[in-house]
């Protein structure tokens, strides 16, 4: 992304942002809130177009005003958004496949196949091995871990090499946050890629190559992990912090 602009309005969320995701890197965006993260990451997976600026996906320009969630999904860019990204009412097989349903010879849904494919899913890429949880199984019966990793499942099946995930830990709790910190690893181990934003530096640090800070929609500082401490990268937000409310106060 190179020197992306967002304006909704008279508000400016994006200012100028140049953003890179390397092959099989976990990058962990930061910042305060209203720093731009999601933002950035609505433009980056299609949602919103960007008000000025251009997007680069494998070397090859994307035109704006054909970029979308579903020309991201089929130029292997999947995003968990922070808001529920699954029917809580509706069964797995089909949260899993909903708008990518699988067909047969004739165009009709393929139910045996939804079915199997995400018994498959939960059992190679999530290792729910226990008989508690099915592909019948509802939304509503399962943990918030559990739900965030079905979504990011989910991408990872389709084949995703860029996963985008915001805000994946909100409300929960140890157990369940391990969870999706292991589902992260778990994306790097079969050489794709992630964002990885998040309010909580433990859990970023833990588990991302190299942060990108964002403060009132520019991009202040990049860092390698090798380059900081966990409690270093917190004294930089901190710095970057109290910079921007002394701007404020003038």
């Amino acid at each position: 992304m190179k020197n992306i602009h967002k304006h909704f309005g008279g508000v400016i969320a994006l200012r100028g942002v140049d953003f890179t995701v390397g092959d099989n890197e976990v990058i962990g965006l930061i910042g305060d809130n209203g720093a731009g993260k999601s933002t950035l990451q609505k433009v980056l997976s299609g949602l919103y177009p960007p008000t000025k600026g251009e997007i680069y996906i494998r070397g090859e320009k994307i035109n704006p005003r054909d970029y979308s969630v579903k020309k991201a999904h089929e130029l292997g860019i999947e995003t968990v958004f922070q808001e529920k990204a699954l029917g809580e009412k509706q069964a797995l097989w089909r949260n899993v496949f909903l708008g990518r349903q699988p067909v047969g010879p004739l165009g009709f849904l393929d139910v045996d196949k939804a079915k199997s494919e995400t018994d498959r899913i939960m059992k190679d890429f999530l290792g729910f091995t226990g008989a508690g949880i099915s592909p019948e199984s509802t939304v509503s019966t399962l943990s918030g871990g559990e739900r965030q990793g079905i979504a990011i499942g989910r991408a990872m099946y389709f084949e995703a090499d860029l996963i985008i995930l915001d805000e994946p830990t909100n409300a929960l709790s140890v157990k369940e946050i391990g969870k999706v910190l292991d589902f992260i690893r778990e994306v790097k181990r079969r050489g794709k890629s992630c964002v990885y934003i998040s309010h909580t530096i433990a859990h970023i640090y833990e588990v991302s190559d190299r942060f990108v800070i964002l403060d009132k929609g520019k991009i202040v500082d990049r860092r390698e992990k090798g380059d900081l401490t966990e409690q270093e990268l917190i004294d930089e937000l901190t710095h970057h912090a109290a910079k921007s409310e002394e701007g404020a106060d003038v």
